[in-house]
């Protein structure tokens, strides 16, 4: 993989702090999806960081559609953008194989395609309610302070990840795959590579909308460079880590990768000691999570019915849908129905709507919702050290006159 990768000194060197992989780029492909980018910083998503580019779309915004458009898709990264030459572009399959090969884009296009529509959520959507008053006497939660934004849903095509690894023969003994991307990440005063790892269970399945995907079509179009041009791993069920994004290595093992995003970060831990980490297993399903999107937080409304909008996410499990969403305008003395809309799919969101009645003295509106995998919303959630899963009771401020 190193192969077609700059050195760290040449990545400083460059003036936008993007990475360069696998030689040089045509000047028409950079210059289109630079004035994207803009766009959507200018435009569709508030940039929480720039370098890396880490943003979310306004709630109101994400909620207009079922199927995210690209351009309101958040973008979670932890290193530059590798600018990548798909003509050089090489995928390396090894590990517990028979036969290891070297991939390219046009051989991977030449599998079998397969496309699935699935909903991607950050493990840290929700991660700034970890600092609220609720948990004033813990210590501060660093990171990318997300709001409820890191979520979309899209549609993704390529080719199943099963059949890649029949291809090269995976060998009896294993029980992970390993991903490493392409981007360069600064770690302890070296640079690594971002990777995750799934169970072989799931990396092998070959039908259904839980089967693993090496994508590299978004919404009918290239993937950009913000969600991995041009190539990613699509895990529908697992948190947005586990679909890494410019995907350069797949590696079969016996073990749980050993790289940093699945050893250490990405886990629950009240404390960041080694005997809680190494007591800590990765992250892998997402679990239900439910967002009021309209109206925004802090809105003065007037006394009477409140027409309200937003998502809810299943528990990643196979099957699982929203079962019941409520919302209390009381303090969860009592509860309102909402009204379920569009598309029900598993590994998707479900769009709802609600109409509740507010009066002086509300303060805010509770939203809960269980599914049929036995998921459901708590009042309150553990605090964690790295504010992951935050799925508690979403509270939404309002100014009623």
């Amino acid at each position: 993989m190193n192969g077609y990768l700059i050195s760290r000194r040449q990545m400083l060197k460059t003036s936008s702090g993007t990475i360069v992989a696998g030689g040089l780029i045509g000047s028409s492909y950079l210059s289109g999806h630079q004035k994207i980018s803009q766009q959507e910083e200018a435009k569709d998503v508030i940039f929480r960081t720039t370098e890396p580019r880490n943003g979310e779309p306004e709630l109101d915004r994400l909620v207009s559609s079922w199927q995210t458009p690209t351009e309101l898709f958040y973008v979670r990264s932890h290193a530059p953008n590798p600018r990548i030459d798909p003509n050089q572009f090489r995928l390396k399959v090894e590990g517990l194989v028979r036969k290891p090969t070297i991939f390219s884009l046009d051989e991977l296009r030449n599998l079998p395609a397969k496309s699935t529509t699935a909903t991607l959520t950050c493990a840290g959507n929700r991660r700034s309610e970890y600092n609220g008053t609720e948990y004033e006497n813990m210590p501060k939660v660093s990171g990318v302070q997300w709001q409820g934004g890191t979520i979309g849903n899209a549609t993704w095509a390529g080719t199943l990840l099963a059949d890649v690894l029949k291809q090269v023969e995976v060998k009896e003994g294993a029980k992970h795959v390993w991903f490493e991307g392409l981007d360069q990440v600064p770690k302890d005063g070296g640079i690594i590579a971002f990777g995750g790892s799934i169970p072989i269970e799931k990396a092998m399945l070959a039908h259904g909308a839980g089967a693993p995907l090496l994508t590299h079509t978004m919404n009918g179009a290239p993937l950009t460079p913000d969600h991995g041009y041009p190539l990613r791993m699509v895990v529908p069920g697992y948190i947005g880590a586990r679909s890494v994004k410019w995907l350069g290595k797949i590696v079969v093992s016996d073990r749980p990768s050993p790289n940093h995003f699945v050893a250490t970060a990405y886990k629950l831990v009240t404390s960041t000691d080694p005997l809680d980490w190494a007591e800590s297993g990765p992250i892998y399903r997402y679990p239900i999570n439910a967002a009021i999107c309209t109206p925004k937080p802090n809105t003065r409304v007037t006394s009477g019915p409140v027409e309200l909008t937003g998502y809810a996410l299943p528990s990643g499990r196979s099957g699982s849908k929203i079962k019941d969403l409520l919302i209390s305008a009381d303090g969860g003395q009592t509860w309102t129905r909402g009204q379920l809309t569009g598309n029900s799919q598993e590994f998707c969101w479900q769009l709802w709507k609600a109409s509740i009645a507010v009066k002086p003295g509300t303060q805010e509106l509770l939203l809960r919702a269980t599914d049929s995998s036995g998921g459901f919303m708590p009042a309150r959630v553990p605090w964690n050290a790295k504010g992951y899963l935050r799925n508690s009771w979403y509270r939404l401020p309002l100014a009623v006159d």
